[in-house]
């Protein structure tokens, strides 16, 4: 039997509206023990992925972990994006055990979780493994995520994998949700995120734009 092509999208493919995403414990107590990724590309990977999530209008939970008493304020570069979003701050190390989130989780609804933050062995294994048991199609954005070591890192995205987790990027999920440059409607907001947080890709950007007045939609 042959195969049949189509030019439609594959459903595995994650969409604006089809998810949750969870922005996990970035807070500075965190990142000062994180070694498996500097924190300027922490920040920068985690700004983009919540700038891209905030211009697509994603369903976005920002959650914290003793906030007050010990971990200190989450991320501005991602605060800035969301301003005057609630923060659910927990005491568990498991967002999925604390009732608040679970209750947002529950209102919004949707049955994929994308995830990110700190560390990645403890605060995303705990979630993802438990909301895979649990029903719901995950995703991990490996690189807006952080351990202890490289070795915590690697060894925790191995048992998310493993257990069903699908890995991903943080440039992969933004241009994953836009697609095709033709959606004039988000064209702006994607390539103005790249251009900010989009690394080398972002320098492509803006010199294609500024020599050339160049377009991907074209």
């Amino acid at each position: 039997m042959t195969a049949h092509a189509t030019a439609t999208p594959g459903s595995k493919l994650l969409t604006p509206t089809d998810h949750t995403l969870l922005m996990i414990d970035f807070q500075s107590q965190m990142s000062f023990a994180t070694k498996s990724i500097d924190a300027v590309n922490l920040r920068n990977n985690a700004a983009l992925v919540a700038n891209a999530a905030k211009g697509f209008g994603v369903s976005t939970i920002l959650t914290t972990v003793a906030e007050k008493s010990f971990s200190g304020p989450m991320f501005n570069e991602i605060t800035e994006a969301f301003p005057g979003q609630k923060l659910f701050d927990r005491t568990s190390m498991n967002t999925w055990e604390d009732a608040a989130v679970i209750e947002e989780i529950n209102r919004i609804g949707k049955k994929r979780i994308v995830l990110t933050g700190l560390w990645t062995g403890v605060c995303i294994v705990g979630p993802a493994l438990s909301a895979i048991e649990q029903g719901f199609e995950v995703f991990v954005i490996a690189d807006a995520c952080g351990d202890v070591t490289e070795e915590a890192h690697n060894r925790a995205m191995d048992r998310m994998v493993q257990i069903g987790a699908q890995p991903m990027t943080s440039l992969q999920y933004m241009l994953e949700l836009q697609r095709d440059w033709a959606r004039t409607e988000t064209y702006d907001m994607t390539t103005g995120v790249a251009k900010k947080f989009g690394g080398a890709y972002g320098l492509g950007i803006i010199y294609a734009k500024t020599m050339f007045n160049a377009s991907e939609s074209h």
